[in-house]
């Protein structure tokens, strides 16, 4: 069965969005295997143009830790609902998913799963149509909830309307949100995920103050920010990691723990002779119930 929405209205992704899925596409394109993930699928939903290697923002030198940042991410996540699913685990939530592409790539994984997507509206029937454009069908495992947070539409009820169980244990993912909420606001957001059933697991990324990312890193972090300005969705929550733990402890979860870059890139890139690693700023948080 089919998720179906009538009249809705239909807004490209933010640039955010293309962004994250054009730089694992060109992970795959121009970093040597072994790849860290392999996604060129959400390059086809993006269906940026053929000039789309040309930008500045995918210049492959300049970018190569922001790249292989993006790529740990999106791997990091991948093995933790892998992991989970295996456990029993059958529900996976993913606020703000943007071009997420696990379903269309993991079907092995994904079928096992009730996947529920959390979205605007707007851009969340954009990538309904392209899926459809691109032969991708919607199974129904895979629903795609669209939530209009700048109505302040409550996505827990959306979800729980779409189907989704808060008395069975879940995963939550919140990959490339944090920077956009303030404290208060995320702070809501982890007692809520907190108090589904025990079982339960949330990772969310966060971003480090300036003074903590490491110095070759910063001009990355500055012109991101200033981008997000720039185009009217500035950043307005750094965290430390103790902060972010300490958030995630008094929302009620059982344990929290902290993965940096650093550990990234030792599961992921040990070993690689190019030099390729992922650049510092962006941190995750996970977190059980």
């Amino acid at each position: 069965m089919k998720d179906t929405t009538v009249g809705e209205q239909v807004d490209a992704p933010d640039n955010t969005a293309v962004r994250t899925a054009l730089w694992r596409a060109l992970h795959v394109q121009v970093d040597p295997a072994p790849h860290v993930v392999e996604d060129e699928v959400g390059l086809r939903i993006a269906d940026p143009g053929e000039g789309w290697r040309e930008r500045p923002d995918m210049d492959p030198r300049r970018t190569s830790g922001l790249r292989a940042a993006i790529a740990a991410r999106a791997r990091f996540i991948e093995d933790l609902i892998a992991e989970q699913a295996d456990q029993g685990v059958t529900q996976y939530v993913v606020l703000g998913a943007g071009l997420d592409t696990f379903a269309q790539r993991k079907p092995e994984i994904a079928s096992r799963l009730r996947i529920f997507e959390v979205d605007q509206p707007g851009p969340q029937a954009w990538k309904r149509r392209r899926l459809a454009e691109l032969g991708y069908a919607i199974p129904e495992w895979l629903h795609l909830v669209p939530v209009d947070f700048e109505a302040d539409e409550d996505w827990w009820e959306r979800l729980a309307a779409a189907g989704f169980d808060p008395a069975r244990p879940a995963v939550v993912v919140s990959t490339g949100v944090s920077m956009y909420l303030t404290e208060d606001a995320t702070a809501a957001t982890l007692r809520r995920i907190a108090s589904l059933a025990p079982g339960s697991t949330l990772a969310m990324t966060f971003l480090l103050p300036l003074e903590l990312v490491d110095e070759p890193d910063r001009p990355g972090l500055l012109a991101s920010e200033a981008g997000a300005r720039a185009s009217g969705t500035p950043f307005l929550s750094f965290y430390a990691p103790q902060e972010m733990l300490r958030l995630a402890r008094e929302a009620g979860f059982r344990d929290a723990r902290h993965v940096s870059a650093g550990m990234h890139a030792e599961r992921y890139f040990a070993g690689r002779t190019d030099g390729l690693r992922p650049s510092s700023g962006e941190d995750v948080v996970v977190a059980t119930v």
